[in-house]
């Protein structure tokens, strides 16, 4: 399976968890420091529509990834989706949100959005009370681009989505994953 059609795979069940989100559970909080449900989801909508506009767009800006009202979020899956699709593989992308002006490889923007569709929908059905568990090839997805997440200042920073990492000794691969970016699972 390609990382476009795992992507897409994370995203559709994504879109699952998030249409099935009560008005009454946004106020929950989250695994992410300072988030309730709702500031989560307007965080992903807002970053489907950002990285979309980027693989588009030769230079988005950082208000393309500013949070959006959730129920934004079925048309902003599928405007990824679509931008993802139609995006030639040698395309280099600026990201304004993690750097003002590198641009990084179209198959590392897919994986850098797969990690986070997979770990905030896990930190969506946590915040329900189950914390889902992905399939073993999502999880060995996330765990890889885990693995790269930088540590520094970003993760430490408020509103950080991802905080720094916790020991990961002898951990499964999804619990591993979790810990690399700050999550108990």
């Amino acid at each position: 399976m390609t990382s476009i059609e795992l992507h897409r795979r994370a995203l559709d069940r994504a879109t699952e968890v998030v249409t099935a989100v009560r008005e009454e559970d946004l106020a929950r909080p989250t695994p992410c420091a300072g988030w309730d449900l709702e500031a989560l989801l307007a965080h992903m909508t807002g970053q489907n529509v950002g990285f979309a506009t980027a693989v588009i767009d030769a230079e988005p800006g950082l208000v393309d990834f500013a949070p959006l009202p959730h129920g934004g979020w079925p048309a902003s899956a599928e405007a990824l989706t679509a931008a993802l699709a139609a995006a030639p593989e040698d395309r280099a992308v600026l990201l304004a949100e993690i750097h003002p002006n590198r641009r990084f490889p179209l198959r590392a923007v897919v994986g850098m959005h797969l990690l986070d569709t997979v770990v905030h929908t896990w930190d969506v059905t946590t915040a329900l009370g189950d914390g889902e568990r992905p399939d073993d090839e999502l999880v060995a997805a996330v765990l890889e681009q885990a693995r790269l997440v930088p540590a520094g200042p970003a993760r430490t920073a408020p509103g950080a989505a991802f905080a720094p990492a916790l020991p990961a000794a002898d951990l499964d691969p999804w619990a591993e994953a979790l810990a690399l970016l700050g999550r108990l699972a």
